[in-house]
Parts: structure tokens; C-alpha cells; sequence
């Protein structure tokens, strides 16, 4: 038997080595290991072996078993790796170009926030940030905004709850509320306190409001605002910067317009419309775009300024407005959906 069992071991790995295919592989393992296998076979003969010579076969047998799971693992791990090629085609020559789709590129907000503040660069303003968490100081109190005003219900601004704490963002009363802002005019106030006029600055940025999402209206957004403080600053000052923005932004053909309205931070306070009939999908005559006015002198007394020596105007709009104006976009959530097939236009 024991003869037997060292030709069996030899004779599968002689097959073994030959075969490529999973069919091939599973036909051979059958003819040894089976249940009518070669193996099998020589171990069910172990009943006629003398009684005082079973252990010794038992343990010869046992250790054939062995070679032969070891030549069986071993070709069906080569059945495997051709498969595996197979499915992958020839092999990849690295010196060819990716065939990734290519580089990415800009969201169509970062866009026109980036060609709005290289427009305003150009005639001396400067970006300015601050924290997207505020505290009511800033977001309302220094902007002349009364508790009573209805921004400032948590129907339409959502607060964080009573004990957050923000190591970063300091209250100037322990009572104030900690919120999500409502505008970027909060980066306004921040950077008044820093320092005296004249401040020129665009301030980008996401805010946040509770309003029902749909094809004009999402919870967040981007706004992009304007501050020029200095002295003799007057409304005809705001209105040739509004005209050169969008002159250069949408066309040389494009017109603006002010209609009174009330904002608590600016007085004079202006609603800005424009007209751009040579752009896409631009039906009205004139479509409103954002609000501007003149710094309020409440707003100076907040932050330190005499109202009687500076003067200033400030305006802001949503980028999503622009980008929806610009590019003939009918529904912001577009924006949001991360779909390559929407982003990729803008490549």
C-alpha cells in the first residue's frame, strides 16, 4: 500500500500541473478525494491490513491526505489567478495615459464666488470670513435688528440649544443665544471692531435659514456682501460700484435699478434689480438680485464709529441667484445633488 500511495501522489501532481480550467481542476480533485477517488479507495482497504501494522498505515495515509489537499490548494489558487486575468484583460502598460475621466473641476458656485471677489479685488475690496455658529450680537443686536424682529424667531433661525458652548466664538452677554447665521453681514460687525475706516471688504460665505426647500429656497445657501466705510461716501458711490459689478460679471448690456425698501441695517435701504435680456432664459424685463443701502448710524454707534465723520454702504445677494442667472440654472437644488452629469457642464 504503501507503494500505492506514493505513486497516487506522484501521478496527481503530474495531472494537477496540467490543468488551467476550474472544470479540469474539479475533475481531477474528484478522481483522488472523492467519494469514488483513488484515495478513497485505498482507504477503505485498510480493513484487511494486520492488525499491528494499522497505526503505521493510518499515519501513511493520514500524511498523503495532507500532500495532496497541499497540491490541490496550490492549483486551485493558479485556476483562480487565471481567472482573475482573464476578467481583466492583458496586462496594463503604467506608461500609458490614466484612463480616468480626467481632472476635476470648479462647483459652479465657487465659480462666480471667485469671479465676483476678482471683480471687487480689482477696485480695492478685500475678502473677509468669520464663523458660520455666531451669537446674537453679531448676527442682529449690533446690526440694529430688534428682538421683536420676526428674523430672529426660531421659526426662521436656527439656534443652537440653551448650555452649547463655542470656546472659539465669545458672547458679549451671558444670556445671548448661540445661532447658525442668517447672513454674512455678521463678518460686517467683526471686522468694524477690529480697527478704524476705511474698511473695503466682499465676504463669501454659506448661511443658513429655515426655509422650506424647493426650486428657488434651500436651508442653506451663499452670500456674497459688500462693506465700504470711509468719509463722503454716498448713495451715487453704491450705485457705480453695483453697475460696474454687474457690467463686468454678466455683460456691458446689463442695466441696474433701485427701488426703496427697509432693511434694519442700512438707511437709505434699497432693493437691487437688474436686466439682462441678452442672457439665457431671461424672460422678465427686470429681475430682483439683492438688497444694498447705506450703513445705518445705529450700526457706527454699535461698533465704535462716529456716524458724523464716517459714512458707508453695504450690500448683499446670493450666489446661487448669480450662478442661476449666469449659467440659465432653473432650480437650485441642482447645486446640492453632487450629480457629475450637472457639474461636469461647468468643466
Amino acid at each position: 500500500m504503501q507503494d500505492q500511495l506514493s505513486a497516487l501522489v506522484a501521478k496527481a501532481t503530474a495531472e494537477l500541473s496540467t490543468r488551467k480550467t476550474r472544470p479540469e481542476f474539479e475533475a481531477v480533485k474528484a478522481r483522488y478525494v472523492g467519494p469514488n477517488g483513488e484515495l478513497t479507495a485505498l482507504m477503505k482497504q485498510m480493513g484487511a491490513v494486520p492488525k499491528e501494522q494499522r497505526p503505521a498505515m493510518g499515519k501513511l495515509v493520514n500524511e498523503t491526505k495532507a500532500r495532496l489537499q497541499v497540491l490541490l490548494d496550490a492549483s486551485l489558487a493558479q485556476v483562480e489567478a487565471g481567472e482573475l486575468q482573464a476578467q481583466l484583460g492583458p496586462a496594463v502598460d503604467a506608461s500609458l495615459p490614466s484612463p480616468d475621466a480626467g481632472p476635476g473641476t470648479y462647483h459652479p458656485l465657487t465659480l462666480v464666488r471667485e469671479e465676483m471677489c476678482r471683480i471687487l479685488r480689482k477696485v480695492g475690496f478685500t475678502v473677509a470670513d468669520g464663523p458660520e455658529v455666531e451669537t446674537e450680537f453679531y448676527c442682529f443686536d449690533a446690526l440694529n435688528t430688534p428682538i421683536s424682529h420676526p428674523a430672529r424667531d426660531a421659526q426662521d433661525t436656527f439656534y443652537f440649544p440653551e448650555g452649547a458652548r463655542f470656546a472659539n466664538i465669545s458672547k458679549k452677554t451671558p444670556d445671548e443665544k448661540y445661532l447658525l447665521r442668517t447672513h454674512t453681514s455678521s463678518v460686517q460687525i467683526r471686522t468694524m471692531l477690529k480697527g478704524p475706516p476705511p474698511i473695503r471688504i466682499v465676504s463669501p460665505g454659506r448661511v443658513y435659514r429655515r426655509d422650506t426647500t424647493d426650486a428657488t429656497h434651500s436651508a442653506n445657501f451663499h452670500q456674497l456682501e459688500c462693506l465700504y466705510v470711509g468719509r463722503n461716501v454716498t448713495v451715487r458711490d453704491l450705485k457705480a460700484l453695483l453697475d460696474y459689478i454687474f457690467a463686468s460679471l454678466l455683460g456691458k448690456d446689463t442695466k441696474t435699478r433701485f427701488r426703496p425698501h427697509y432693511f434694519g441695517y442700512t438707511e437709505p435701504s434699497f432693493e437691487v434689480d437688474l436686466t439682462a435680456q441678452h442672457l439665457p432664459k431671461v424672460k422678465k424685463e427686470w429681475i430682483e438680485i439683492g438688497g444694498c443701502g447705506m450703513v445705518d448710524p445705529t450700526v457706527f454707534e454699535a461698533v465704535g464709529y462716529d456716524p458724523d465723520v464716517w459714512s458707508g454702504y453695504a450690500f448683499g445677494m446670493g450666489l446661487e441667484r448669480l450662478a442661476m442667472l449666469l449659467y440659465g440654472i432653473d432650480d437650485i437644488r441642482y447645486f446640492y445633488q453632487n450629480d457629475l452629469r450637472f457639474l461636469k457642464q461647468f468643466a
